[in-house]
């Protein structure tokens, strides 16, 4: 099997077009294992003021980005004028990452991944504040999660320690943007890059490594009604 470590911000604009990628690379191979990892743009409104001077000038360089990002989008699905004229301040990278983290402990890799395109959709799409905690629970409820449950884990410091473990991961391998694949912990594909490349990438990197991104699911029942040659004879039940 071929790991796939998927690291992704909620806010990351490119993120969002990739993350619609992944999952047809999800549907064409059967023996890739995607693991969703945290990477934070702007972990706190500290950051935005560090980075751009205040959180309201954050907000109209980045939508500059999504522009770039919406035609990277093999769908152009942002909305870019319903985010530059909602009453909302452009959302840090911590309430979406531990919202997803914690979704990802109660249902796994999968719903991890329902929660953080709910998000992306949510704020790209949408126009939507998903900082808002009732937001977040209403994204939790749609994906079939236990909502009591998702909310302890929010507000558990030990799933805000487990994105830092994201983050201190993509340092290791020397990340510094996003969308980052890590494949087999030792390729690195950055970018939202185009399905194809995407593909190539990891076809190339089975055959180097000998391994199949396909596998067959033998769906057989016991041994019965078959013939089979075992040490040079002939053997049928």
């Amino acid at each position: 099997m071929i790991k796939v470590e998927f690291f992704h911000d909620v806010i990351c604009s490119f993120c969002f077009p990739m993350s619609a990628r992944m999952r047809k690379i999800a549907k064409k191979y059967n023996n890739i294992k995607i693991e969703h990892k945290s990477y934070a743009l702007n972990w706190s409104t500290q950051d935005f003021v560090t980075g751009f001077g205040s959180r309201k000038k954050a907000k109209e360089e980045i939508l500059g980005h999504w522009a770039h990002a919406n035609a990277n989008d093999d769908e152009h699905r942002f909305n870019i004028e319903g985010i530059r004229n909602a009453d909302v301040e452009f959302p840090t990278s911590r309430p979406g990452l531990i919202a997803s983290k914690a979704a990802g402990i109660l249902g796994g890799e999968e719903k991890y991944w329902e929660v953080f395109d709910a998000l992306q959709e949510s704020l790209f799409v949408n126009s939507l504040d998903i900082e808002d905690e009732n937001l977040l629970v209403e994204i939790v409820e749609k994906a079939g999660l236990d909502v009591d449950k998702w909310k302890e884990l929010y507000h558990d410091p030990a799933t805000e320690k487990l994105v830092f473990e994201d983050i201190a991961l993509a340092q290791r391998y020397g990340i510094t943007s996003v969308p980052s694949l890590i494949i087999d912990g030792k390729y690195l594909l950055k970018g939202a890059q185009p399905l194809y490349i995407i593909e190539k990438a990891l076809e190339d990197i089975a055959k180097t490594e000998n391994k199949s991104l396909n596998v067959l699911k033998d769906l057989t029942v016991g041994n019965e009604g078959i013939c089979e040659v075992i040490d040079g004879e002939m053997n049928c039940e």
